[in-house]
């Protein structure tokens, strides 16, 4: 492997198109050396406040926006999404695979003052690792055997066998890197992190501020303090853009986007890699049953949900949406919808009369939840499949879902460039999440594991296809379109890059005149 840094394969040539038309606002290139402090507030509309601050237990949208830009990671994505070094400076694998030494940046210092060294990441990566701590990305250690501290500058991880996904998986805000002094109710008051920022005021469901952290290691962020200013939906952030109270949101609804265009507001339209779904739990009342569940999925014509919810801007997708690894949408038991063949699944599960399916909606987290979830509704009643919906507040949504208290869920879930990180820790036996998922099999276990062990691109594509058929033919969930991202910027604004993985972290290179 090569001394820290990891390309992921495929997805630069596929996504520079978008981050280049972006261009025209996106001002002077990440990492390059600021010419002034700089100075200013830049504020950013956003539809929810964070949930937690807690980074390893952090999965609503907004709440990871916010804690990227105050903690660090071991390992970092670049604009294209190649994994690069972070506060390891490099990293260096054995022959066998089974050990990875990393070399820590020196000179580091977490907000309160005190000294970053091998001590803190190893007990992050050991409290991570520990399932009483409860961390949403604990499944993405689960190949690491032991965390070596051999000198303050040196961190060795030994592995029960090599993992080719790991310098990806090491890079998410999940597995920020914590001093070893800090505690979780600590933590959720006042953050401590390595990050380009730190935490300035805040005033709940109004907003959040964060102020420039001048000791940080990489280049200083180009505005003094950024608020975050939580306007509830995405109409009322274009009207305070348009009268100049907000200089940048990012837009999930296509229609709300063309609206923002125009009078000194450019707006950037980005593919994400994040996937919507209707997630089934495979636990509960009749979804235990795999015949009810394909019903589902023949009766739904995702099309349609795109057409409805997002106007069409999108694709229809199957389970893995990166480049590298992309699932064939074509190969699942109804590629198109199908009346007839969900009649027949559910004759099969003794349920010729239908079904009800009670689920969940986050009202706040994304623009175009309500909109899907209803026409999902209107298409599964055709088929006599009751979709009982609950529209929920961002915060009780995220509570129940990690909770898996529910049947279905209409969801957002973030894409990521490694299919490990994406799904390791739903659908495997082990998985930290697989109580939300409600489903796993022996086979995706050893699907899961062969993708971590293989090293060949090719021979990684071959097993996550295998992986993707094992999701669609037993309907664990159903995936349904992946869409844009909609950056709109006021004038005076420069130096934002817009992520395939929805991330904010470039706001530490974002100016505003």
């Amino acid at each position: 492997m090569p001394r820290g840094v990891l390309p992921a394969v495929g997805i630069a040539a596929a996504l520079s198109l978008a981050l280049t038309s972006c261009s025209s606002s996106s001002g002077s290139a990440p990492g390059a050396a600021a010419s002034g402090q700089g100075g200013g507030t830049l504020v950013v509309g956003v539809t929810s406040d964070p949930d937690t601050l807690f980074p390893w237990k952090a999965t609503q949208f907004q709440a990871v926006n916010v804690l990227q830009n105050l903690y660090g990671t071991l390992t970092e994505f670049d604009k294209d999404l190649n994994v690069v070094p972070g506060l390891a400076e490099s990293w260096e694998t054995s022959e066998d695979g089974k050990k990875v030494t990393f070399k820590l940046r020196q000179g580091v210092t977490y907000a309160d003052g005190s000294a970053f060294d091998s001590a803190d990441v190893k007990s992050s990566l050991d409290k991570l690792m520990d399932e009483k701590t409860a961390a949403v990305a604990r499944a993405s250690l689960s190949s690491v055997k032991e965390v070596q501290a051999p000198d303050p500058n040196t961190v060795v991880l030994e592995l029960t066998g090599p993992d080719a996904a790991l310098p990806a998986n090491l890079a998410s805000v999940n597995l920020a890197i914590l001093s070893s002094d800090d505690t979780e109710e600590e933590l959720n008051a006042k953050p401590n992190g390595t990050g380009p920022f730190t935490l300035g005021n805040r005033v709940a469901n109004q907003s959040i501020s964060l102020v420039r952290n001048d000791k940080y290691w990489h280049d200083k962020p180009k505005v003094a303090s950024i608020e975050f200013r939580v306007i509830p939906d995405e109409s009322s952030i274009v009207s305070a853009m348009q009268s100049g109270n907000v200089q940048l949101a990012v837009f999930n609804d296509p229609l709300v986007a063309q609206t923002a265009q125009g009078g000194g507001v450019e707006v950037a339209k980005t593919p994400q890699l994040n996937y919507h779904v209707l997630q089934l739990n495979a636990q509960h009342g009749d979804l235990k049953d795999v015949n009810v569940r394909l019903a589902i999925q023949c009766a739904i014509d995702r099309k349609q949900v795109l057409d409805t919810a997002a106007l069409g801007e999108g694709e229809v997708v199957g389970p893995i949406t990166s480049p590298a690894y992309k699932s064939d949408p074509a190969k699942r038991p109804c590629p198109t919808r199908d009346l007839a063949k969900a009649a027949d699944y559910l004759a099969k599960a003794g349920k010729p009369g239908g079904v009800t399916v009670k689920a969940i909606v986050s009202q706040g987290e994304y623009a175009t939840s309500v909109n899907e979830a209803q026409n999902l509704k209107a298409q599964l009643a055709e088929a006599k499949i009751n979709l009982d919906l609950e529209v929920l507040e961002s915060g009780a949504f995220v509570d129940r879902w990690v909770a898996a208290d529910f049947d279905a869920a209409v969801a957002l879930n973030g894409g990521r460039p490694e299919p490990d990180g994406s799904y390791g820790r739903y659908f495997t036996s082990t998985g930290n999440l697989n109580k939300v998922a409600g489903y796993s099999s022996p086979e995706l276990d050893k699907l899961f594991a062969e993708g971590k062990a293989a090293t060949d691109q090719a021979a990684r594509k071959a097993v996550y296809d295998q992986v993707a058929a094992e999701l669609e033919n037993n309907a664990a969930w159903i995936w349904l379109f992946s869409g844009y991202t909609y950056t709109a910027t006021a004038a005076g604004v420069q130096g934002f890059v817009p992520m395939a993985n929805g991330s904010l972290q470039f706001l530490r290179t974002t100016s505003v005149a």
